[in-house]
């Protein structure tokens, strides 16, 4: 069958990089690589709690039956926000499909003609296309560098001068889901509250990890009535599907009658939002402590081995071991994939090339046992290949 000639140079490129993808079935061995950080995306407690909540209610449905404004915004929308903005100390929370689909419905509608974005050059791909969606104007910053996005505002505030008419936003997240490190944000709420710009937070990677019951780095920090809107999801730690945006309730308002992705998409079915409901009260239990346990042996252990220059500073679930060409990094994963352990290589153009590295996510449920002895295989591989 005939395929366009440009899309197949363009596999080709790929193929010869080594840098092709393919879709993956679920490895065996220790879980160094998911995202289910605190193990509910297989906690049967929570599949059946579910599903008994919304039986309970009367409500056995396997389908929303159409998008919000239609037919699919049954109630457990309602009991989930209100949950989500109780939990999270926000006014209003609105659920979105996907933390994709989150990012994309908020950026691309909020950004008006005028306005300037200002993003952490390593943001999440699904900021950088709803940007790009957007009618505003989209500038980078050095990664976690205060010093240069403040010099970015004060550019923009000296050219406006007092024409200034479009407002200026900052976008970040708490935890870098490509390398684990966390940001100032309590500087970056200061130098956005100086320039007058609002300030947002992806929070995908610290809900469930961060903060006195899970909550996130924003509220750790106590800095939620200073953020403008925040992004958390609920497919990583939270073990289930799904995403919301935190903020005022004008906004939830705003995204309802201009976001696409909420508005041109069939809703989750109830039994999707009743697990996000189970799973919240299951993040403040003693299983996050055991994470944060593992966390703290895991860099520990990165000092015993003498590994700890290799790797990206991180505090979070997240730990990156650069190894530069995706020839190399995708050799280290399969040697350390044959002596039972998943560690999943991050590619270019994933991530800059040079900066390939292995992503280690730690969960509650890892062992010392697998921890120390991953890292031992690392450490005698770095030695014979002089990496």
């Amino acid at each position: 069958m005939f395929f366009p000639e440009k899309l197949d140079k363009k596999l080709q490129d790929r193929e010869e990089r080594n840098a092709f993808r393919t879709l993956p079935v679920a490895s065996g061995g220790a879980d160094f690589y998911s995202n289910d950080y605190l193990g509910l995306s297989g906690d049967a407690s929570l599949f059946y709690g579910a599903a008994d909540l919304v039986e309970q209610c009367g409500q056995p449905r396997n389908g929303a039956t159409g998008s919000r404004l239609l037919s699919g915004n049954h109630s457990w929308y309602g009991r989930a926000e209100r949950k989500l903005a109780g939990f999270h100390q926000a006014e209003a929370a609105l659920v979105f499909n996907s933390g994709y689909d989150a990012n994309v419905g908020l950026f691309s509608s909020v950004l008006q003609r005028g306005d300037v974005v200002l993003y952490d050059e390593l943001i999440h791909a699904s900021i950088r296309d709803g940007i790009r969606m957007g009618q505003g104007k989209g500038f980078r910053f050095r990664h976690n560098d205060i010093a240069d996005l403040e010099s970015h505002l004060r550019r923009i505030r000296e050219k406006e001068g007092q024409q200034a008419t479009g407002h200026l936003y900052i976008v970040t997240e708490s935890v870098f889901s490509m390398d684990g490190d966390i940001p100032d944000l309590e500087m970056m709420t200061e130098v956005a509250e100086k320039y007058g710009a609002f300030l947002i937070v992806d929070e995908a990677h610290a809900v469930g990890v961060f903060g006195n019951g899970g909550e996130g780095m924003v509220q750790a920090l106590g800095l939620q009535d200073r953020v403008f809107a925040r992004i958390v999801t609920f497919g990583k730690a939270v073990g289930c599907h799904g995403a919301a945006v935190l903020g005022p309730a004008r906004l939830k308002d705003y995204l309802v009658n201009f976001a696409r992705s909420l508005i041109y998409t069939t809703a989750m079915p109830p039994h999707a939002l009743a697990a996000v409901m189970v799973a919240y009260d299951k993040l403040a239990t003693p299983v996050r402590a055991e994470l944060l346990y593992n966390i703290g042996f895991f860099r520990k252990q990165l000092e015993t081995f003498r590994l700890l220059p290799r790797f990206i500073e991180s505090r979070s679930a997240i730990h990156c071991c650069v190894i530069p060409g995706n020839d190399k990094v995708k050799l280290v994963s399969q040697v350390l994939g044959e002596q039972g352990f998943s560690v999943k290589p991050i590619l270019s153009p994933t991530v800059p090339e040079g900066q390939e590295r292995l992503r280690f996510c730690l969960h509650s449920y890892n062992t010392e046992k697998e921890i120390s002895a991953v890292l031992h295989l690392l450490s005698g591989w770095y030695e014979k290949w002089s990496i």
